[in-house]
């Protein structure tokens, strides 16, 4: 089991089993709901998600068409995203979560679209748009 929060502790979350595998994504979408050079984020079905939000601060954003971002309202951090078509699948923001977590990143996607501050280190593999799925199967995205 996984347990993650906000940065003011308000929302808390609580996740059974496994997450799927991640990596980096560094489209502009992703840097801008991230605050940071890329967001790091894994999938996971919404039925073994449960959340706890006793003040009510959780709030929804469509950031495009169909794609939806939770956010505390309160401090900012970004919890969760799912797309509208697969409300069943989500994506947990990592840096919430309260437990150790000890996969490591697949891949760097939408390489094509990182921030020109931002320089890639280290050997993982990089990806203009999409990873390919024998490389890194991203679970609740709209990976071709």
């Amino acid at each position: 089991m996984y347990k993650g929060s906000c940065l003011c502790g308000k929302v808390k979350y609580e996740i059974e089993g496994e997450l799927s595998e991640f990596g980096y994504c560094h489209c502009r979408s992703c840097r801008k709901a991230s605050g940071s050079a890329h967001a790091a984020n894994a999938g996971l079905n919404r039925k073994r998600f449960r959340l706890r939000d006793p003040h009510g601060v959780l709030r929804e954003y469509e950031s495009s068409p169909g794609k939806f971002r939770a956010f505390c309202s309160n401090c900012g951090s970004p919890i969760y995203g799912y797309l509208a078509k697969t409300r069943d699948l989500m994506r947990i923001r990592l840096g919430t979560l309260d437990t150790p977590f000890t996969k490591h990143a697949k891949a760097h996607t939408f390489v094509s679209d990182k921030a020109p501050w931002h320089v890639i280190y280290g050997d993982l593999p990089q990806f203009d748009e999409w990873a390919s799925r024998d490389v890194l199967l991203q679970t609740g995205t709209a990976q071709p």
